[in-house]
């Protein structure tokens, strides 16, 4: 038995090619993410907007109200330049300012593009009109609460934080490198598929010499399965460790439930690549193109590549969110990272080693019932 163990597992990270894919890449495109996503990701200020102020009307009060209100914003938010109409156009057409102010009795803004800072502009003058707006209906119903209805307003910026629902600041960026790592965990299928290969007779020499010993075949499956579960358990707590520490992405506390999370992963993985290997006698490119497909799809649906796509999947598709491993992982690191949902936790856990055993079982089933005329 020992024996067995310790020839797959030199034999497994000396297959560079299936390794790379296990551990390198996603930790290759963990960085690319990490630079694409900038200073979002660590948690430094977002650069403050350029915005042209052109004054219409000072002299009003809506006029001085709104002019009050842009310098309240200018170093924090906004960088005001105040300058003439003619040239703050220019600047706008030269992509010098993001967007124009208009001071006047009604409040106006100029962009020329729709971007995430012309979003941010029009939502301040959004909130800016309808603060003002219900002050005024307030002053005309009951000016006895005006004052403590401005003190409200006064104070509602500094207690307002975005939160999640667990009570933690959430990045929208972070669901990229959950799915990052539930990819991950499903890249163990490179290992799995090779291992079912090398187990072949009609594949390999290794494969005719295995078919031929004495020792039981589900023996020499658990056998496998136990050195590429642990061997895929290191990528993925290696993975883990850069994300967190490296990429500065929040998993939670509970570093058991991390640990554990990853081996449930790292188990799905490495068993659905042992049954893609083990269900057909297709060829060596067929398997691992079909094993690219398996990893990728999946990936992809839990927002690899789109990271609003299992949210559209749950809004019309949701079973497909319950039968996907990788939507079925990121969603745990959710549950530890950002919701603190126990319930949600517990069930995507259960969901996973029901999906383990039965893939294992598929392909013990697959092995059990080969045969070979000759070898």
């Amino acid at each position: 038995m020992l024996h067995l163990i310790k020839y797959r597992f030199l034999q497994t990270v000396r297959e560079r090619s299936v390794m790379f894919w296990a551990l390198a890449f996603p930790i290759i495109l963990g960085i690319f993410f990490f630079v694409s996503f900038g200073n979002s990701m660590t948690g430094e200020e977002m650069e403050t907007i350029r915005v042209a102020v052109v004054e219409r009307d000072v002299e009003s009060d809506q006029g001085s109200a709104f002019r009050a209100f842009l310098d309240e914003m200018d170093g924090e938010t906004l960088k005001i330049v105040k300058t003439d109409e003619k040239k703050a156009l220019k600047d706008l057409k030269s992509d010098e300012i993001t967007g124009i102010y208009y001071i006047d009795t009604e409040p106006s803004l100029t962009v020329a593009k729709s971007d995430i800072n012309t979003s941010i502009l029009k939502s301040l003058l959004d909130s800016y009109n309808k603060n003002a707006n219900m002050l005024m209906k307030i002053a005309r119903e009951h000016p006895d609460r005006l004052m403590q209805a401005v003190e409200a307003l006064d104070g509602w910026q500094t207690m307002t934080e975005e939160i999640s629902l667990g009570g933690k600041t959430m990045d929208p960026n972070v669901s990229y490198f959950f799915a990052l790592i539930a990819y991950a965990c499903l890249s163990g299928a490179f290992l799995g598929v090779q291992a079912s290969l090398d187990g072949q007779a009609n594949l390999s020499a290794l494969g005719a010499r295995r078919s031929v010993t004495p020792t039981h075949k589900l023996w020499l499956v658990l056998t496998d399965m136990s050195v590429l579960f642990f061997i895929q358990f290191i990528n993925i707590v290696i993975l883990t460790l850069v994300v967190r520490f490296g990429f500065g992405i929040e998993l939670g506390g509970n570093i058991a439930q991390i640990l554990l999370v990853d081996l449930l992963g790292s188990m799905i993985g490495v068993s659905m690549g042992i049954m893609l290997g083990c269900v057909s006698r297709m060829s060596e490119g067929i398997k691992m193109g079909l094993t690219v497909m398996m990893t990728l799809l999946p990936g992809f649906l839990a927002g690899l590549m789109f990271g609003n796509m299992k949210n559209i999947i749950e809004q019309n598709c949701p079973i497909i969110n319950r039968i996907n491993p990788a939507a079925v992982l990121s969603d745990t690191f959710y549950c530890m990272g950002v919701f603190n949902d126990t319930e949600r936790f517990t069930r995507n856990l259960l969901i996973l080693a029901l999906m383990s055993v039965l893939f294992i079982g598929i392909a013990f089933m697959s092995v059990r019932r080969e045969r070979y005329d000759s070898i």
